[in-house]
């Protein structure tokens, strides 16, 4: 029988300095690296299609997918980023509606991929994910996307994870990727949530922090009642409980996820103990002006070194990234007056202009660039060297050319949807009838639909006078 000793100290592991990911070496090699590693770099956002191959419910009305990708390539993000999914709410034959779900997963496993979802019975999409994405379920997706991620090396690797609510996704993919690298980390995780047994995610994470002792693990209840035998935190976030969990927290990267009045308390609270606005970084949906500009860099990357990678692609045995069009047309395949050239190519959409268009049968035919809808009959609004004419509506507002065009329609009164209100989301996608737009957004849109004359008003700018469909 085998004698099992208490009384021996556990020694701790010796680590090398810092932490580094896995494709940081790859990205920054002037040698020619192995082919495969480049399928593992988060080299710039892609379209795609993944399949879902397990469900897991979690707690606090959440649920996990994981999906893998159906051309079998691996999905590489960096922990912290985010995929936009289609998700066809409304019936296969109606557009899909888009939301943007954080990688919960570690990309240090990228053959699967996990999104969690929160359940809103008062939404439109979390009910119907939760009721109808099961293994099996094939749903087109846009992505890596989003600039709040670790860095891709860290020499002193000391973080404050904060996170309220559903909040935890990211931070999840940030404890997840820590634990399984090796290399020296000091990490303190602090998770607000609303009840004692409404933390997604609570038996993994006092496993990795049983096993880890990188990782420190803090509950608190938020304003509620403390349940009997409660042995966290309880309040809200205070400058005293960032204290109590991290006193050193001026010497430490912050990355926060949760709701809007959350995130702006936790700024002001990690000034107040020291902590200096450049180690602050917030998943806010709609995106601060830093993250950005961050985001808006990488996809400057990714565009100066697509023509590189696609050469590298096609010599080497790992020619799936050639059918995989990306988000920004670097592998766009090309279209036809029939549809798609290839095969693999969804069939372009045809836009119905009859309502807006006065000419007669024999033109009906004619696509959206052709119409010519007469405004004249219009209010005007507005001043600027531009005018926009919104069908539905009937209305034209006057813009000038670096205006954004939502907030110039919203302004006079035209009903467009819009939520994160940067090009994240495609929650304000609207059909341009005529004209040309300056368009920058953050993957809430598709290649696809681009070509179909659809664009987001809220990251976009009129070069041309424009008649829109809202």
């Amino acid at each position: 029988m085998i004698e099992l000793r208490t009384d021996t100290a556990i020694q701790e592991p010796q680590r090398i300095r810092g932490l580094e990911m896995p494709w940081n070496r790859v990205m920054g090699s002037t040698e020619g690296p192995a082919r495969a590693a480049h399928a593992l770099g988060p080299w710039h956002p892609q379209e795609f299609t993944a399949e879902c191959v397990e469900t897991v419910p979690e707690a606090g009305g959440m649920m996990t997918f994981v999906f893998r990708r159906c051309d079998g390539a691996p999905l590489a993000f960096r922990a912290g980023q985010y995929v936009n999914v289609a998700f066809p709410v409304n019936g296969e034959d109606q557009d899909p509606v888009d939301r943007s779900y954080s990688l919960s997963s570690s990309p240090t496993q990228p053959w699967t991929f996990n999104i969690t979802v929160k359940r809103d019975p008062t939404g439109l999409v979390s009910p119907w994910v939760h009721e109808n994405v099961k293994p099996g379920t094939v749903l087109e997706m846009l992505g890596p996307v989003g600039a709040f991620h670790l860095p891709d090396a860290d020499r002193r690797a000391r973080y404050l994870l904060l996170a309220a609510g559903a909040g935890i996704t990211p931070i999840m993919s940030m404890v997840r990727t820590i634990h399984s690298l090796p290399g020296q980390a000091d990490v303190v995780v602090l998770y607000h949530g609303a009840e004692a047994g409404g933390y997604a995610f609570h038996q993994e994470l006092a496993y990795i922090a049983s096993m880890d002792s990188r990782v420190k693990v803090f509950y608190a209840l938020g304003d509620r009642s403390k349940p009997e035998g409660w042995e966290w935190l309880s309040g809200r976030l205070t400058a005293a409980m960032l204290d109590e969990v991290a006193p050193d927290a001026n010497g430490r990267q912050v990355y926060a996820c949760g709701p809007e009045g959350y995130l702006n308390t936790a700024t002001e609270l990690l000034g107040k103990v020291g902590v200096d606005d450049t180690s602050i970084n917030m998943e806010f949906f709609s995106g601060d002006r830093q993250t950005i500009l961050e985001y808006q860099a990488e996809i400057a990357l990714a565009e100066d070194i697509a023509e590189e990678i696609a050469e590298e692609i096609a010599d080497s045995a790992e020619d799936y990234y050639e059918s995989q069009p990306t988000a920004f047309g670097l592998y766009e395949p090309g279209y036809n007056a029939e549809g798609p050239l290839k095969a693999m190519g969804l069939p372009l959409e045809i836009m119905d202009t009859a309502p807006y268009s006065e000419a007669s049968d024999e033109s009906s035919d004619v696509g959206p660039e052709a119409v010519s809808p007469d405004a004249s009959s219009f209010d005007t609004v507005g001043t600027g060297s531009l005018t926009l004419s919104f069908m539905r509506t009937g209305i034209n507002v006057r813009i000038d050319p670096d205006q954004h065009i939502l907030g110039a329609a919203q302004r006079a009164g035209v009903r467009i949807g819009a939520n994160c209100k940067e090009g994240m989301c495609g929650s304000c996608k609207v059909v341009k009838l005529s004209g040309e737009v300056e368009m920058n957004h953050q993957g809430g849109i598709r290649a696809r639909e681009i070509d179909a004359g659809k664009f987001l008003p809220c990251c976009s700018t009129a070069r041309t006078d424009l008649v829109i469909d809202a």
